[in-house]
């Protein structure tokens, strides 16, 4: 196995322009290593981008992405994952930080029943975070990343991330092509976050990646790293590479010409596509050069920890938030004002703007999640239900009973939750006797006054 280089990274403030610094090197116990509660299970919508994703208690977000090696028999293969601090477990190590530490693989079988892969990446990593607060995060806090030079053809590649501090972990395969560079033409684009070329096939670029292939709606700019190499056979030297994005119609939504650096045998350049132009959902980079076209799907989503990629889903699900004005504006907003408005409704929510999340909107979408976990009787999504909108809205109360034992001789079932702080006391009847519960209507009266003062005291 041939050893490129490997880079791990741990993200700081990837919304804004952010910084990088190495994760760290060995304690004892503030480990939590649960995983948060998705929105919904953006699995499939990854695994469309072409990624690897693992689930269950240590989810992960992989890619594999491929290169020109120093010989047409020696494919250079850039292997990412992409994690949150949140699914670590961390432990305090002195007065000074906490450290989590992983172990995480990568494999190539040309047939998956044999147990020794062709080329395979083996590596422990650790992360270190300054304070309590940051093992908490839950946007993408930690990178790796490593080359690795594979042989052409066909592969079973395989992914595992484990948790050294618990028993959390996550595996994922799929299907790849390892192509083959003999001739002159152009590399898929790489989703990147920085990116530096290369002066020869001999050595890897120095670049970080971006695993998720995910742009945040609004605040940022997605970048890709392409190649074109050129030698013996190729009929012009190429100066420069056009490059669009189409939706999923192939509907044309943004075009650069993007000049290449570099030597006729490896050429590169860095595309950077401005957000303003693209629609939230799913699209495809194309680039060409000369004859040859390549492709890359990637995602624009209004955060990389909630994945929603539909404008009108979002309007939806933020019909409880606390900043209605701001629901309205972006509501009302035109399509090519929605990005700005956007941008200013994530800052003016922001009760932390030091930090890369919007803890507002993290622990709204958490409730969210939670009412559709707590409440799914009702034939409908659990967040949709009366008992989800106080739930999200209010939060947790101090005492939930169930009275039907003490009212059988009506025969309806009631609830009653206490907010003790707020002295509100709420009554959910079931008049149909399939668990359709309503607020009684002075209780939706009482509440909805409470609910005036409570969102006055968090502006």
């Amino acid at each position: 196995m041939t050893r490129w280089v490997k880079f791990v990274v741990a993200m700081l403030g990837l919304n804004g322009c952010g910084s990088l610094q190495p994760s760290g090197a060995p304690g004892r116990a503030a480990g939590h290593g649960a995983a948060s509660p998705r929105l919904f299970d953006a699995s499939a919508v990854y695994r469309s981008l072409g990624a690897l994703v693992g689930g269950g208690t240590l989810p992960f977000v992989a890619s594999v992405r491929y290169l020109a090696g120093p010989t047409p028999d020696s494919t250079l293969a850039l292997f990412s994952v992409s994690l949150t601090n949140q699914t670590l477990t961390f432990q305090r190590r002195g007065d000074a930080e906490f450290v989590a530490e992983y172990h995480v693989e990568a494999s190539f079988w040309r047939d998956s029943t044999n147990l020794q892969p062709v080329r395979q990446i083996s590596s422990d990593e650790q992360v270190r975070v300054r304070n309590f607060q940051e093992t908490l995060r839950n946007d993408e806090s930690v990178i790796f990343q490593q080359f690795i030079a594979v042989p052409p053809g066909v592969y079973t590649v395989g992914a595992l991330v484990r948790d050294r501090n618990g028993p959390a972990f996550a595996r994922a395969e799929r299907i790849d092509t390892v192509p083959r560079f003999d001739a002159p033409g152009l590399s898929k684009p790489v989703a990147v976050y920085t990116a530096e070329g290369r002066l020869g096939r001999g050595v890897p670029p120095r670049l970080v990646a971006n695993p998720r292939a995910t742009l945040p709606y609004g605040p940022d700019s997605m970048h890709f790293y392409v190649e074109h190499y050129g030698g013996e056979g190729a009929d012009t030297e190429i100066a420069a590479i056009e490059a669009r994005v189409v939706d999923a119609g192939k509907q044309e939504l943004w075009r650069d010409s993007v000049p290449l650096a570099g030597s006729q045998d490896v050429a590169w350049a860095t595309i950077v596509i401005v957000p303003s132009k693209l629609p939230v959902g799913a699209a495809e980079l194309q680039t060409v050069a000369g004859r040859d076209t390549t492709r890359a799907r990637f995602l624009v989503s209004f955060s990389n920890q909630w994945v929603i990629t539909n404008f009108d889903e979002m309007m939806s699900l933020l019909r409880y938030f606390d900043r209605q004005d701001w629901v309205d504006s972006l509501r009302r907003s035109t399509p090519e004002r929605r990005p700005d408005v956007w941008r200013d409704f994530w800052k003016a929510t922001d009760p932390v703007p030091l930090t890369p999340e919007n803890e507002a909107l993290d622990d709204y979408f958490r409730r969210v999640q939670q009412a559709n976990i707590r409440f799914p009787d009702e034939g409908g999504p659990g967040w949709l239900t009366e008992r989800g909108e106080v739930f999200i809205t209010l939060g947790e109360a101090d005492e939930m009973i169930d009275l039907t034992n003490t009212m059988e001789r009506s025969g309806m079932r009631v609830l009653r939750w206490t907010y003790t702080s707020q002295k509100l006391t709420l009554y959910f009847q079931d008049q149909t006797g399939f668990s359709h519960f309503r607020l009684t209507p002075s209780s939706r009266s009482d509440y909805q006054r409470v609910l005036m003062h409570v969102r006055q005291s968090r502006q």
